[in-house]
């Protein structure tokens, strides 16, 4: 860790001393950030360092909160002293955090090639590679391509003496189409993602990207329309992903669980197939959320959801982990140092299971393999809606035509009892998740097989 930053967060919460509170914490947050923007071949590149600091104060479980962009003693102390007055202005008594014991650390997530070393040329090229591979199909009317590096730097101290420093590099990558052929109109998008610094086209070159996109787009000029019923469904790991994060990981979010979502008191049961094991891990390969330490400077640890269809933990952050009386599993994550960390996922995964992904289809008469979604809204008692962007029907065992404008629906937790097969697959995706919040996250999984889903379409 750097010694300066760590010699002004101990000494601003100094000024602690004497005050009669639960815990106190400085987060000091440093990115260095490039955009790159191409839509319809017009760029746009912005770039730009955000630095400032997050401060709280707990006073018999009230939080107080405040943040500064100048990043020195004195502005924390103020920053402390305003936290303190706003949560010691409440006479209620909350839940207090859990607290932790004396740690001081410091980790560097290892790069391939640091985005810090390529100049801005050579990204610049590179995006502009993919938006001329995406330009070349004639259907495409419009298109954009979003380039997103990040480098991180996030220092964490507290009251309890625990001092710690994280750093990584994060690129992401956006790409859309829309599309005309014969009066149909589609659109479609895919994405791409590391946390290995300058490493997103050796993982998924230019090309390959382009073509991924443009199959998914053209494949729904010449697709039928499903039809409307119950139907067995193939999720592809895209697609399980969407749902494992959407339609289930939000209901475990210990703050959701409290408010009542659809795991409510069901600690212990059986609420999946005992095919389905869920995780939210922040270690796995090159994932969005793969952290050492979570916002709120909590170790983290691998939250076992769902395990063998039982449901075994919700995951928290230092309140709710106290409050619901659950192991600390480091979920507390915040956009940047001017919010207050929340409940979020990181990389949230259905695991594999011992199916090959041919057996997975087999002995389907007629149901519908679905690849990728296109958004949809999922509610607290776990009631869901998807629509989808790419799609196939499946008759007798192999997958067949494209179809569009298809939508799937149901309720998450009969959608997990009904999932019959899980192969031995497995993939992770990337993207952002809003609650109220943006932080960026992973997902994915493996192919899975739902016995029977509601699929929206013609009658």
């Amino acid at each position: 860790m750097l010694d300066d930053i760590r010699d002004i967060l101990v000494k601003a919460l100094g000024f602690t001393s004497g005050w009669h509170i639960d815990l106190a914490d400085i987060r000091v947050e440093r990115i260095q950030f490039t955009r790159i923007d191409v839509e319809n071949g017009t760029v746009k590149i912005s770039s730009g360092i955000d630095y400032g600091a997050a401060v709280r104060v707990f006073v018999n479980g009230v939080m107080g909160f405040a943040f500064t962009t100048r990043v020195t003693v004195d502005s924390l102390r103020r920053a402390l002293e305003q936290a303190y007055s706003m949560a010691s202005a409440h006479r209620e008594k909350l839940s207090k955090p859990l607290t932790f014991e004396a740690v001081e650390d410091y980790y560097e997530a290892p790069v391939k090639r640091s985005i810090v070393d390529v100049p801005i040329d050579a990204k610049l090229s590179d995006v502009l590679e993919l938006d001329k591979a995406i330009a070349s199909a004639p259907q495409v009317k419009s298109r954009r391509v979003v380039y997103v590096e990040r480098v991180e730097e996030r220092y964490y101290a507290s009251t309890e003496d625990r001092v710690l420093g994280e750093k990584r590099e994060l690129v992401y990558v956006y790409a859309s189409a829309f599309g005309v052929e014969a009066g149909v109109r589609a659109a479609a998008h895919v994405t791409q993602g590391t946390i290995k610094g300058y490493y997103v086209w050796e993982k998924t070159s230019q090309e390959q990207l382009a073509q991924q996109l443009l199959k998914r787009l053209t494949n729904q000029f010449k697709a039928k329309t499903p039809k409307a019923g119950n139907f067995p469904v193939v999720l592809a790991p895209e697609a399980l992903g969407v749902f494992v994060h959407e339609a289930f990981g939000h209901l475990a979010e210990a703050d959701l669980v409290v408010a009542g979502s659809a795991l409510q008191g069901k600690k212990g049961e059986k609420v999946a197939s005992e095919l389905v094991t869920i995780v939210d891990d922040p270690t796995i390969e090159d994932g969005f959320g793969t952290i050492k330490y979570d916002d709120e400077g909590v170790r983290t640890a691998r939250a076992v959801i769902v395990e063998r269809g039982i449901h075994k933990q919700v995951m928290t952050d230092r309140v709710h982990a106290a409050m619901l009386n659950e192991n600390p599993t480091g979920n507390a994550r915040a956009e940047s140092f001017r919010h207050a960390p929340l409940v979020r996922m990181r990389n949230t995964v259905l695991l594999p299971g011992d199916h090959s992904v041919e057996e997975v289809f087999e002995g389907i008469r007629f149901g519908y393999y679905v690849v990728a979604t296109s958004g949809g809204q999922t509610n607290m008692d776990g009631s869901f809606q998807v629509g989808i962007e790419e799609a196939y029907e499946i008759v007798n065992g192999e997958v067949g035509e494209p179809v569009r404008n298809l939508s799937i629906a149901g309720n998450t937790l009969e959608t997990l009892m009904n999932i019959d097969a899980v192969a031995k697959d497995f993939k992770v995706f990337y993207g952002r998740c809003g609650k109220g919040q943006l932080v960026y996250v992973s997902d994915g999984g493996p192919h899975a097989r739902v016995k029977k889903m509601t699929v929206g379409g013609r009658e």
